[in-house]
């Protein structure tokens, strides 16, 4: 009975290990999550009685239960069905690569992530960059919106930094859910904006079984009633003008669209535009097929010569801000009404038809987010400069206030929405040219301001933003 028993030196380690293993999994983890449950449980209450932000029940669905219920749903099945005949793959096969697939589309939303920690950087983000202004909002139209709609954002894209604006300007009403980008694939970024509710998409995927699955999420976080928000651009535009739209996602939301249900499908239009974009050269150099492409080591040159660049600006005391950042939100478009005013069932028709239809949709509202991109400084003194009819001569301060102020008002009787700082027409257009010389876009000389020789193309890029709304008072004479 006292007799010691002799043990190898690695069994006693991996029982040490096992033993610890135990301990945390049976004692501690336990009591870590019913910690972080219980203050994210308090910020859900504290934003519900300040906020006045009713967040869905699918949205707070723990993500493993949504992804079981996304791989085990019929249509999904029907899927891994027809991908099998199709591909002469094992059923076991195209099971394990739909549950991949839901895995990596299905978000991990956390209450206490967004609200205490991403609200608060993008806030502080977005006001270290730019001036941030709420310039227009139908007020009265958005909160006469039943909460219990579903409600999609949709949005020009402009800058990633529409991502923090939005999320930012939107948090007192919603915590939205955005479908991102493949380049946000990487970690540890994705694990922080899957706990932001975000939910990842493959552009232009030729999967079917991708398109099914992906196409099931997002009618089940419409259904359940997740506010979204969608760029119909379906990426960021190169060249400063509206892309054509991308009606994927919108289809597979009309796709089961029911205009009897409990909840009406709302979309709000929203426009947004920078005195300055962040990557705007970055994006111009896509237009030119003969520049070498930057890869990711590329990619990270840049973003630290720009970071290094900046930080030398500031320690030198010349940073400035870079101007101002407007977001507009423009009157919702209701899907029960549209239908009804339309006579168009969405489910009733064949995938042409449908298709067809969507487009006339998608039409509409890239119309509604052009007329509610703000005007910005720097997009009315670069729209007067493009065209100016001899910018080689230069333009007098004079002159360029007088063309200025004239387009300003012309829009502003269009009915464009003109952001104008400080309610003075004269400082706006100071800022708008303080941008253009301090970035050597422009340049004085004698006097008289001119284009500096290579940057038109830039010029452009800021006045391609309101093009549509300076065209179409062309168009009215």
């Amino acid at each position: 009975m006292g007799e010691s028993v002799s043990l190898p030196l690695w069994l006693v380690a991996a029982l040490a290990v096992l033993s610890v293993a135990a301990l945390v999994q049976f004692f501690l983890l336990p009591g870590v999550r019913w910690y972080f449950r219980r203050k994210m449980n308090r910020v859900i209450d504290d934003v519900n009685s300040r906020f006045n932000i009713e967040i869905p029940e699918f949205k707070l669905t723990r993500r493993q239960v949504l992804i079981d219920r996304l791989f085990h749903d019929e249509k999904v099945q029907a899927a891994v069905t027809q991908y099998c005949e199709a591909q002469h793959v094992p059923r076991a096969v195209a099971m394990a690569r739909a549950d991949a697939y839901a895995r990596e589309i299905v978000p991990s939303f956390n209450a206490y992530a967004y609200f205490r920690w991403g609200y608060r950087l993008a806030k502080f983000y977005a006001r270290w960059l730019y001036r941030v202004r709420l310039g227009y909002s139908d007020g009265e139209a958005l909160s006469s919106i039943n909460p219990r709609s579903s409600v999609v954002f949709v949005m020009n894209h402009r800058s990633n930094m529409d991502y923090v604006l939005v999320a930012f300007l939107a948090a007192e009403r919603v915590a939205l859910s955005y479908a991102v980008g493949e380049w946000a694939r990487i970690w540890p970024l994705q694990s922080l904006i899957r706990s932001l509710g975000a939910y990842f998409v493959r552009r232009n995927s030729g999967d079917p079984l991708y398109r099914a699955v992906l196409q099931r999420y997002v009618q089940m976080a419409t259904e359940g009633g997740v506010p979204q928000a969608v760029y119909p651009e379906g990426g960021l535009s190169a060249d400063g003008k509206l892309r054509p739209p991308k009606l994927g996602l919108l289809d597979y939301m009309l796709k089961s669209f029911k205009p009897d249900a409990e909840r009406d499908l709302i979309f709000i239009p929203v426009g947004i535009n920078y005195d300055r974009v962040l990557e705007d050269r970055t994006l111009l150099r896509k237009l030119d097929s003969t520049l070498p492409r930057r890869g990711f080591f590329g990619a990270i040159a840049t973003t630290l010569s720009f970071f290094t660049s900046n930080l030398w600006l500031m320690v030198r005391g010349s940073w400035y801000r870079y101007g101002y950042a407007c977001v507009n939100f423009g009157r919702p478009i209701s899907m029960r009404e549209y239908v009804a005013r339309s006579g168009v069932d969405f489910r009733a028709l064949n995938d042409d038809a449908r298709h067809a239809a969507v487009s006339q949709l998608g039409a509409t509202l890239m119309d509604a987010i052009r007329d509610v991109i703000p005007v910005l400084p720097v997009s009315l003194v670069a729209t007067v400069f493009v065209r100016a009819s001899a910018p080689a001569t230069g333009i007098t301060e004079i002159d360029l206030k007088t063309k200025t102020y004239d387009l300003a008002k012309k829009l502003e009787a269009a009915g464009a929405h003109v952001y104008v700082p400080r309610s003075d027409l004269d400082y706006a257009i100071g800022v708008g040219l303080r941008m253009l010389t301090l970035r050597h876009i422009v340049c004085e000389r004698d006097g008289l301001f001119f284009m500096v020789e290579g940057e038109r193309q830039l010029l452009e890029y800021y006045a391609n933003a309101i093009a549509p709304l300076v065209d179409a008072l062309e168009t009215l004479r």
